[in-house]
């Protein structure tokens, strides 16, 4: 039995190549890196990512959750390592991909990672008001604001990591 994400069997393979079953044929065309075709774009993205203040677990927390969601398996990498190396448990660390069964959580990460769940998935959902009103409990507003920020930034991460194809396990913290 092969274990994949809730919203996997509405697509079709050819929308998400890197969950597909099938094995790649043939040769791929190396695909860009963004760091070295477009320095500029990379170093803003880089820049924003360094404006948001976020306690560094949740930040870690949140980037991971968001990576698993997606399924880019490079950001999954790298916060798992960035996570242990800031003191994270492997028992949450594992725990992660079902939070809302596990007990390991505090309501605080609880809030970022319903949030984190609610923005990834933003277009199937449209409007996580309660959601939002939860997170909003918890995190002041320049705190919310920072997280929104967060969760949105490592959307895009993924997204470039997986168009990119960037490999998997290069990552070192």
């Amino acid at each position: 039995m092969v274990c994949r994400p809730h919203w996997f069997e509405r697509l079709g393979a050819e929308d998400c190549p890197s969950m597909s079953t099938k094995a790649s044929t043939g040769p791929q065309r190396e695909r860009p890196s963004v760091q070295r075709e477009a320095p500029k774009l990379s170093a803003a993205m880089v820049a924003l990512e360094q404006e948001i203040e976020l306690d560094p677990v949740v930040r870690e927390l949140v980037k991971l959750r968001a990576s698993i969601l997606n399924g880019c398996a490079y950001c999954i990498d790298m916060h798992t390592k960035r996570a242990r190396k800031a003191g994270e448990s492997e028992q949450r660390l594992y725990a992660l991909a079902a939070w809302r069964d596990a007990p390991f959580f505090t309501e605080r990460e609880r809030a970022a990672l319903a949030l984190t769940d609610a923005v990834t998935f933003i277009a199937e959902r449209q409007k996580p008001d309660e959601v939002y009103e939860e997170a909003a409990r918890h995190f002041d507003s320049e705190e919310l604001t920072h997280l929104i920020w967060q969760i949105a930034t490592i959307n895009v991460w993924n997204r470039v990591a997986i168009a990119t194809r960037t490999p998997v396990g290069t990552y070192q913290p």
